[in-house]
C-alpha cells in the first residue's frame, strides 16, 4: 500500500549573502524522478528506481538524525561536486557561484 499523503524532502540553496533576508531567492535542486515541478511529466522507470530519489522518499518519513546521509548530500551540493550533481536533473547554480 502507499500512503494517502506524501511528505517530501526539498533541497534548496540561495545566492543571497543573508539567507534569513526575506528577499532571498531560494532555488530548488530538481531530482530526476522525485516529484517536484508540477509542470514536468512524471518519470516512469520500471521495475527499478533511481536510488537517491527513492531514498529521499523514505527520508521524508523520518528526521535528518535518522538519515545523516542527507547532511553529507547537502555538503556535496554546496561544494558543487560533479559526481553528486550528476545524480540530479537540474542544478540551479550551474555556471554560477555555489549556494
Amino acid at each position: 500500500s502507499i500512503t494517502k499523503e506524501r511528505t517530501e524532502v526539498i533541497l534548496q540553496g540561495t545566492s543571497s549573502l543573508d539567507p534569513n533576508d526575506p528577499a532571498a531567492v531560494w532555488e530548488e535542486f530538481e531530482f530526476k524522478c522525485k516529484p517536484g515541478d508540477l509542470n514536468r511529466r512524471p518519470c516512469l522507470i520500471s521495475p527499478y528506481h533511481y536510488r537517491l530519489d527513492w531514498l529521499m522518499w523514505f527520508a521524508a518519513f523520518q528526521t535528518y538524525e535518522q538519515n545523516e546521509w542527507i547532511i553529507h548530500l547537502a555538503g556535496k551540493l554546496l561544494a558543487q561536486e560533479e559526481g553528486t550533481l550528476s545524480l540530479l536533473a537540474t542544478n540551479p547554480f550551474a555556471g554560477r557561484d555555489p549556494p
